[in-house]
């Protein structure tokens, strides 16, 4: 299956875009689909073959996960590459439009149990969130 990319544009500098983009006390006000979901813990070890694990949540505990992951390439401010537990790969690059725009670009490898369209709807959700927290903050 060919990936998935998704992208926004946020009015903030690159610095910290990327800072709350890796930053766990940023990343669980911000890294949920839905306001039903939350993210009560983020680990990051930024760096290659560091790991990062994010708890995902219904805030009624019907349901969670870890979303998890270990560094293949990290640029900062510029690109971060890693890849999950089933070998899917993710890139997400920060292009800094000028001193105040900076574009996210996220690709990631599909996975097999949910539509393309689905999987594509969520993690924009996830990044619309990261852009309207980044931008209120």
């Amino acid at each position: 299956m060919d990936p998935i990319k998704i992208d926004i544009t946020i009015l903030a500098p690159v610095e910290k875009v990327w800072n709350y983009f890796n930053e766990p006390k940023h990343i669980t006000r911000w890294n949920f689909a839905h306001e039903s979901w939350h993210c009560p813990s983020s680990e990051n070890d930024l760096k290659v073959g560091g790991k990062f694990k994010n708890k995902m949540e219904a805030k009624d505990k019907s349901f969670a996960f870890d979303f998890e992951g270990v560094y293949d390439e990290v640029i900062p401010h510029e690109l971060i590459k890693y890849h999950m537990e089933d070998g899917r790969k993710v890139e997400v690059i920060f292009d800094k439009i000028d001193e105040n725009t900076t574009k996210v670009i996220e690709v990631f490898d599909p996975e097999k149990q949910n539509s393309v369209e689905m999987q594509r709807e969520g993690w924009y959700a996830i990044l619309n969130n990261f852009h309207k927290y980044v931008e209120n903050h």
